[in-house]
């Protein structure tokens, strides 16, 4: 069925079901206060929420006794008792001091991201040696409080932020008419901002996280996905101190690798 979009004030479009009322809003800088309040609330403002669900049961052990296989002939099960902390710490130094670190890939962290947006998503997903579930859009259909993240460049001017809560909410609502006029999920979710908020549990072992966290974590990475990753580091580093304790970017445990650096280097941590 055609129809425009936006439609006049007050205007009602006849879909399947019944109709829908459609209010153009004008500049939000002209609306009285009650009505700014009453607009935006049809938003939820979401808050991003990280973490870690699981992960291989002692993973520093895991990782020490996988090195020390490689240089042994005795049975993997001697070398299981073996290992004391201290023993563990000492081999995983010179693990990460070597640079050979393909017996971190045997130990495995999952994390759950709540409250993140699709455009974060586009940005993980390039990190390939991990494993990703989303919240899918063509099957899971948006509630009446439709959650979307605000940035904070954004979030810090009012009549912005005002002007891009009333944005999504206009995309939002072409997205209810798709829906009401038999359109299915996954094609009306094409109207549907970067914006939107998703959800995701991730999947990457020690040694891709190192990578990720030295891309990610830098200051010049993009605000939403240093955030998570920060974030991610901090469980991490609390779950196996030993595999983690040096990771950052690169100016953690080094120079910058940046063309551009930031002039704000984190502070350094020894090998």
């Amino acid at each position: 069925m055609p129809f425009r979009f936006p439609l006049p004030s007050g205007e009602r479009i006849k879909v399947r079901g019944g109709s829908i009322l459609q209010r153009t809003p004008p500049h939000p800088g002209l609306l009285p206060d009650g009505e700014k309040e009453r607009e935006l609330k049809r938003h939820e403002l979401t808050t991003m929420l990280v973490k870690l669900i699981r992960h291989t049961p002692e993973p520093e052990k895991s990782c020490a006794v996988a090195a020390r296989l490689c240089y042994s002939n005795t049975s993997i099960g001697n070398l299981q008792r073996k290992f004391t902390r201290p023993l563990v710490q000492d081999l995983l130094k010179k693990i990460v001091r070597s640079g050979h670190l393909s017996v971190l890939e045997h130990a495995s962290f999952t994390f759950a991201v709540e409250g993140v947006s699709r455009a974060l998503l586009a940005q993980l997903t390039r990190h390939r040696i991990a494993s990703f579930s989303v919240q899918s859009q063509r099957y899971v259909k948006f509630s009446d409080k439709f959650e979307f993240v605000t940035p904070p460049t954004i979030a810090r001017k009012r009549e912005i932020a005002e002007a891009y809560a009333l944005a999504v909410n206009e995309a939002k609502k072409l997205y209810d008419v798709l829906l009401l006029s038999g359109i299915p999920a996954e094609d009306a979710r094409y109207v549907i901002p970067q914006a939107a908020a998703t959800k995701i549990i991730l999947t990457m072992n020690a040694r891709e996280l190192r990578h990720f966290f030295s891309l990610r974590c830098c200051n010049r990475a993009q605000w939403e996905i240093r955030a998570m990753a920060v974030e991610m580091l901090a469980l991490a580093r609390r779950a196996a101190p030993l595999l983690f304790r040096s990771c950052g970017p690169s100016c953690v445990s080094g120079a910058c690798s940046e063309d551009k650096p930031c002039g704000k280097p984190w502070k350094k941590v020894p090998l």
